[in-house]
């Protein structure tokens, strides 16, 4: 899979295009040519297959302006809470005048709870179910695609192949590689290339491979050895608008996830040895922990008992909570924890962007992060917050913040005007000129983004 590969896909998206483009023309100039319109399918029916042929049907439809683009926004879990999820779901807002927008998943879930968690305005969106029997009869909470491991086994996700079909635009958004796209044109957003390729890999054959920070840049060139288009920032969209009064809290918002990525349990286990050895300074000090989590979920249960083990340590939990609550929490909280990466040996476990932190510093929430990962593009380290790379350096920063109102206020100006460069405006207008590329008439070139 290397560059060749994705020059050779984007020539013959390019010979397709000018396929459409020689079929609209014929269609214009000689509406009653109707053999003529048939020998020109024929011949990409007989070159390139049925897909090819279809495609240039639904471009040249397109182009003659009898319809609207066909936009799919695709991810296998949009009924969990999540930055991933809420990178789809913008999207999905901020190209609500490009065309009809369909929200693709493999199990029932509501744009209106989507909207909610994320504050969006997703009225517009059609939904569409594509089951997935291989998943549905293992019966488990979460699709899982790592448990393909080989082409012994039949792709499930070549219906959501099939499906793409039906789109001028398809956008897969879970990172699953195994989806091959059929739409005339497409979009890979990669949040970390976490699985190496293996049994049915596709990446290579999208339009544009973005990429959601640096950090993930370099692992897609590494792990995939591909070269990735365009550099999109997720949308952060949580400033504090009024300058509230910041109180005596350490806050962190992440997923409560089942592996434990997180880590919220050595936040618990920071808290109490700070609390143990610094009482003087902990005084009136609260440590919130606020995340999304799905029914029966081991990780949270032993985040959960930590807390009932530890009656007298001010920690409060925050689980699924509304974007309301979230706001409030921003507002009120004067540093913010982020462990994801501490102590890790495997790169995708580590932050690759960490949307929460930015939330965070718009907020003026100084963030305390491990010193790693994306957090490197959103962090300067003694400015805009702190980089940690032990939990002896998070404990020495955090006692240094606590008993320096001074400098808290100084670095939380500092983080709340950097955290603009990550707003939702920059990642709508990025969208969609993204967007528009893809739609527009004329050829694709293989340059990247940056």
């Amino acid at each position: 899979m290397s560059e060749q590969i994705q020059n050779k896909d984007i020539r013959h998206e390019n010979d397709l295009e000018s396929r459409a483009v020689e079929l609209t023309t014929l269609l214009k100039t000689s509406p009653g040519n109707q053999e003529g319109a048939n020998s020109m399918c024929r011949t990409v029916l007989q070159k390139s297959g049925p897909a090819a042929a279809c495609q240039i049907i639904s471009r040249s439809q397109l182009l003659l302006g009898l319809r609207r683009p066909r936009i799919a926004i695709y991810d296998h879990t949009w009924h969990f809470i999540g930055g991933a999820q809420k990178y789809g779901a913008t999207i999905a807002e901020a190209l609500s005048s490009a065309g009809e927008i369909t929200l693709m998943g493999n199990r029932p879930f509501s744009p209106e709870t989507l909207a909610g968690w994320y504050r969006l305005n997703l009225s517009h969106c059609n939904t569409r179910i594509v089951p997935m029997p291989f998943f549905e009869d293992r019966k488990e909470a979460y699709i899982d695609p790592a448990i393909i491991t080989s082409r012994t086994i039949a792709n499930p996700f070549h219906a959501v192949s099939r499906a793409s079909l039906d789109y001028d635009l398809f956008i897969n958004n879970s990172m699953l590689e195994m989806v091959y796209p059929l739409s005339h044109r497409s979009a890979f957003i990669t949040h970390f290339p976490e699985r190496l390729p293996r049994s049915y890999f596709y990446v290579d054959r999208y339009s544009r491979i973005v990429y959601n920070s640096r950090y993930t840049k370099g692992w897609i060139e590494k792990r995939w050895s591909l070269s990735p288009h365009t550099h999109i920032y997720p949308p952060v969209d949580m400033p504090d608008s009024q300058m509230q009064k910041k109180e005596s809290i350490i806050l962190s918002v992440a997923r409560f996830d089942p592996g434990g990525n997180k880590q919220q349990l050595d936040m618990l286990r920071a808290f109490e040895l700070l609390h143990r050895s610094r009482p003087d300074i902990c005084l009136g000090w609260r440590l919130v922990l606020a995340g999304g989590s799905f029914s029966e979920n081991p990780y949270l249960s032993q985040v959960q008992a930590f807390v009932t083990d530890h009656p007298k340590l001010p920690v409060d939990l925050y689980i699924n909570a509304s974007h309301v609550d979230l706001t409030a929490l921003y507002h009120k909280a004067s540093l913010f924890w982020h462990f994801c990466g501490l102590g890790q040996n495997d790169p995708a476990l580590v932050e690759h962007f960490g949307m929460t932190v930015a939330e965070a510093m718009q907020n003026g929430c100084i963030p305390l992060v491990f010193d790693g990962g994306g957090m490197r593009e959103i962090v300067e380290n003694n400015r805009t917050g702190q980089l940690f790379s032990s939990m002896a350096v998070l404990l020495q920063q955090s006692i240094d913040l606590l008993t320096n109102p001074q400098k808290r206020e100084l670095m939380s100006q500092a983080a709340r005007d950097e955290g603009q460069r990550f707003s939702k405006e920059v990642f709508t207008d990025r969208i969609r000129k993204l967007a528009a590329e893809l739609l527009d008439p004329g050829p694709l070139t293989n340059a990247s983004g940056h």
